[in-house]
């Protein structure tokens, strides 16, 4: 397959999974080919979480050795990091499938979107992609579409298991391959905030949309309904403004929720592209197959 046509198929899947559902979605910013010609046939891959300089070197090392066309990392690099804001446009929809309020969503993520956005000024964006360049090593990411395949994937799951406690939650997500690996290093899903005993209510899954929403959300989700967040991660300052709004949280974990995704997208792109990829698993990553 070719460089071009393996991410116009990334970005074709992604959109399939997308939360705003029957909208057409062109690209996703934080998801491009970061380095490398469009014609490039793509069938040996080395894919991790994190792709920087220094897994393009062992990428570089693994070249030598055996081959190897591709390097693909989960986080945005180079441009689409910059542009990672844009895409959490998303989470408004998510809101208010959720039961906020549509201008409310869009003001409290607007907000969070610019403080994003200024955060993201000073970072040295171009460090692996110029790794990449002088390497003569064909590099991409792929974020959002991924992570939209771990938000569908978990929304269907629950809605099948329909779990009544919140320590369902941690029981259905442990049977899952990706988040059982993530136990065995004392990563694996666990509740944060809440009785294991509750009623889970309602459920928001933030799984996708950039990167983390508004702190001041939380409160709003509540009188909407939602009494559980399953979420990859949380930050402190989040953490203390959900503890706030009496909401139940279990963390499924970022890099298993992340590799569950990549697994999923890589999944739905052999089925489309009637091939098998030879896959190299790197930097958090554990390749997984459903097929």
């Amino acid at each position: 397959m070719r460089l071009d046509e393996f991410y116009k198929l990334v970005v074709k899947l992604g959109g399939q999974m997308d939360p705003r559902k029957n909208k057409f979605i062109a690209s996703y910013p934080d998801t491009a080919i970061l380095y490398g010609k469009a014609d490039t046939q793509v069938n040996k891959l080395l894919v991790g979480i994190d792709i920087e300089v220094p897994e393009l070197l062992l990428a570089e090392r693994i070249r030598e050795r055996e081959g190897l066309d591709l390097v693909i990392g989960h986080h945005p690099e180079g441009r689409a990091f910059a542009s990672l804001a844009k895409v959490m446009q998303v989470q408004v929809d998510i809101l208010k499938q959720a039961g906020v309020d549509l201008n409310l969503a869009q003001k409290l993520l607007d907000e969070r979107m610019q403080e994003v956005g200024r955060r993201l000024l000073s970072a040295n964006h171009t460090r692996p992609v110029d790794a990449a360049r002088l390497l003569d090593m064909p590099f991409m990411c792929m974020h959002t579409p991924a992570d939209n395949h771990v938000f569908d994937y978990l929304t269907q799951l629950m809605n099948k298991k329909k779990p009544k406690k919140v320590c369902d939650i941690v029981d259905i997500l442990s049977d899952i391959p990706e988040y059982r690996n993530a136990e065995q290093i004392s990563v694996g899903p666990r509740l944060i905030l809440g009785n294991p005993n509750c009623r889970v209510g309602k459920i928001l899954f933030e799984m996708t949309g950039g990167t983390e929403g508004s702190k001041d959300v939380f409160g709003k989700l509540y009188k909407a309904g939602v009494r559980t967040l399953v979420s990859m991660h949380l930050s402190e300052e989040h953490f203390k403004k959900v503890k706030d709004a009496n909401l139940n949280v279990v963390i499924a974990g970022h890099i298993s929720s992340d590799t569950l995704g990549l697994n999923l997208l890589l999944d739905g792109i052999e089925k489309k592209a009637k091939e098998k990829f030879h896959v190299i698993s790197c930097s958090g990553f554990q390749r997984i197959s459903r097929n």
